[in-house]
């Protein structure tokens, strides 16, 4: 079955309904309105270059659908305000122009060419359409990327208007290269690429030294309605693709990339953000691949806004720290989420859970199942942490180190319900799963079924959990620690170095 994810004016994005993550089970061929495309080995295909409100029939895998596309209240070039897209010229000044002009429901078209840009801000109800081999190429030029404030006080009311963001706390930073706030209704289309440059600038260079954040690549600041379909992303500053308090997010058929060695370039960071899709993506960054947050305690207090149903479904995850992230800024606490039908290769992990004690009682993660996941060349696949130990300065403190038991009080984060079912992970390294609670606040529910874990005959060792005294593993099988009720089913683990299951300080077990 083929079902139809997306249609702008211009293109369209659609999903095979099937069992098999990120690949179809054969190779199939697209035909439009009878005339044959191309062949296509993947769930997630897309097509491009459609006119807009005009109805066409599909035929894919077999099977065939009819779609319309969106009208458009107009098109217009970009060069027809002066952009010249020759790589050298800054068009900074045109491209601002043709957005603040574009009409409601209008659509700025990019041709081929590459535009050297700074940060650019989007308005409502339009399209960007990046044709491919069109290029936005962020300023080397750092000056260029103003200041924006993490809050500024409304002059009359005295309340707090927020603005700017750094990991979980509203701070300076400069401005994102593709930039909305207090927007809706924003289309970015096309087989072009956002290219932020960082390679070529200062952005990657003594990051820890910045005293205002680095930008991200595209940032969406308590927007609605927005989706990304098709596009490359690459090379940004820091975190590539950035929404943040907004809603009904649709990230579609798309390629993220950053080096491996580049400094915190995760490729989509949703934060506090409710309902968000992200299906048939590619990602390949030095940090994490998709790390889904909800800010730390001074905005999960504030805004009491979880991250709230979240889809990722037919994605291919590599590189990355973590393939999914969970935190570590999520005071606001993570619901339902769902990961379904995806690869993850290479990452050092496949879920990765990251809290600690301070994250407050509003940081409560419940609801999450990962199913039919492949995972090849993962240090660890599971990890669930509630020790995690960067970033904040009291990590080292005995408050966040001691593993006495504490009290229960508004600093303590809280875990529910994991669901992890029909995986298969090979060439594991560290650790198959490792999952530790906090002995006042054990994580409520894991449930573990029909998962096979095997191990790289090379196995490199390392530490499964960023924590205080963490202990170097290798080949090392399912540990658990702290966790109210445990069920482990049809469970395969072949080649560990000790105990295959090590399951401490659990109130209920079962295991077949």
């Amino acid at each position: 079955m083929i079902q139809t994810l997306f249609t702008s004016s211009v293109s369209a994005c659609f999903e095979l309904e099937g069992s098999s993550p990120y690949y179809s089970e054969t190779e199939y061929t697209v035909k439009l309105d009878g005339n044959e495309l191309f062949s296509s080995d993947k769930n997630v295909f897309s097509l491009f270059g459609l006119k807009p409100g005009r109805e066409y029939t599909l035929e894919a895998n077999g099977e065939s659908l009819v779609f319309k596309t969106l009208s458009e209240s107009c098109a217009v070039n970009v060069k027809a305000f002066g952009a010249t897209g020759d790589g050298s010229t800054d068009d900074t000044i045109s491209i601002q122009a043709a957005i603040n002009c574009l009409p409601k429901d209008g659509r700025l078209y990019f041709p081929e060419g590459t535009y050297l840009t700074s940060p650019l801000s989007l308005k409502s109800h339009i399209t960007l359409e990046l044709s491919e081999n069109a290029v936005l190429l962020g300023s080397t030029d750092t000056k260029k990327y103003p200041m924006i404030p993490g809050f500024a006080t409304d002059i009359e009311t005295g309340e707090e208007v927020h603005f700017g963001t750094w990991e979980g706390n509203a701070v300076p930073m400069h401005q994102s290269l593709i930039f909305a706030e207090y927007a809706e209704d924003i289309k970015i289309v096309g087989r072009g690429t956002i290219d932020g440059n960082a390679q070529n600038s200062e952005w990657w260079i003594n990051v820890k030294e910045r005293k205002t954040a680095r930008p991200r690549l595209l940032f969406f600041n308590r927007c609605t309605g927005i989706t990304v379909h098709g596009i490359t992303a690459q090379n940004s500053a820091s975190w590539q693709l950035h929404p943040y308090f907004s809603k009904n997010l649709a990230f579609l058929d798309l390629a993220v990339n950053a080096p491996k060695d580049s400094p915190n370039t995760d490729a989509l960071d949703p934060e506090a953000c409710d309902g968000v899709y992200i299906i048939g993506c590619r990602f390949s960054v030095g940090d994490d691949c998709i790390a889904i947050k909800s800010g730390k305690i001074e905005l999960g207090r504030k805004f009491k806004q979880p991250a709230d149903h979240h889809t990722i479904r037919n994605c291919i995850m590599q590189f990355g720290h973590g393939a999914v992230t969970l935190g570590s800024e999520m005071a606001g606490g993570v619901k339902n989420l769902t990961v379904e039908k995806c690869i993850f290769n290479s990452t050092d992990r496949g879920l990765r859970i990251k809290t600690r004690r301070g994250r407050g009682k509003d940081a409560v993660i419940d609801g999450v199942l990962f199913e039919n996941i492949k995972m090849d060349g993962v240090l660890t696949p599971i990890v669930i942490n509630m020790w995690y130990n960067c970033c904040d300065p009291d990590r080292f403190s005995e408050y966040n180190t001691t593993r006495e038991k504490l009290p229960v009080d508004d600093r303590t984060p809280y875990l529910g319900k994991f669901a992890f079912r029909n995986m298969e992970c090979k060439n594991c390294h560290v650790a198959a799963c490792y999952c530790d609670g906090l002995p006042e606040m054990p994580i409520d529910e894991i449930s573990v079924e029909n998962i096979s874990f095997t191990y790289d005959p090379n196995a490199k060792e390392g530490v499964p959990a960023m924590k205080n005294n963490a202990v170097k593993m290798s080949r090392a099988g399912m540990y658990f620690d702290n966790v109210r009720k445990l069920t482990v089913k049809n469970v395969n683990i072949e080649g560990c170095v000790g105990d295959e299951l090590i399951v401490n300080n659990v109130e209920e077990f079962e295991t077949v």
